[in-house]
């Protein structure tokens, strides 16, 4: 016995975009697009994150505040990994006169915005708390 119904042949080939159009909340007229999660993309990531992870964890727990310094700038690292990682573009919003690229929007956007930004890819991600310090 076939598993598959007839009617799924009738139907076509399924379509699947892997890219997510996001409406800002805090910037309204603002669109800004993300990678949906895949395999690879989640394997990638992991990777990518695990040693800055546990090093900023590690210097997190110490009682130096040079350490906690540092574990602050390596998690801000993360956050820019994150980003550009997940961020495809940003539409509708210009940055001292200029059409703002993923760049931009790091290094002179408004941190409203890229917090934004980053929570959707963080979601669309599905990464746990645990797995994004491994």
């Amino acid at each position: 016995m076939n598993a598959v119904s007839p009617a799924a042949h009738l139907t076509g080939p399924v379509s699947y975009k892997s890219v997510l159009s996001v409406q800002s909340q805090a910037f309204p007229g603002v669109t800004f697009a993300i990678h949906r999660v895949s395999f690879g993309r989640r394997m990638e990531l992991s990777r990518r994150v695990r040693e800055l992870s546990q090093r900023a964890e590690f210097l997190a727990a110490s009682g130096e505040l040079q350490e906690k310094i540092e574990a602050s700038i390596l998690a801000q690292e993360i956050d820019a990994m994150y980003l550009r990682w997940g961020l495809v573009s940003v539409d509708g919003l210009l940055i001292d006169g200029e059409l703002a690229t993923i760049d931009q929007l790091l290094e002179r956007g408004p941190e409203e915005l890229t917090q934004e930004v980053l929570a959707a890819i963080r979601k669309q991600s599905g990464l746990s708390e645990a797995e994004r310090k491994n």
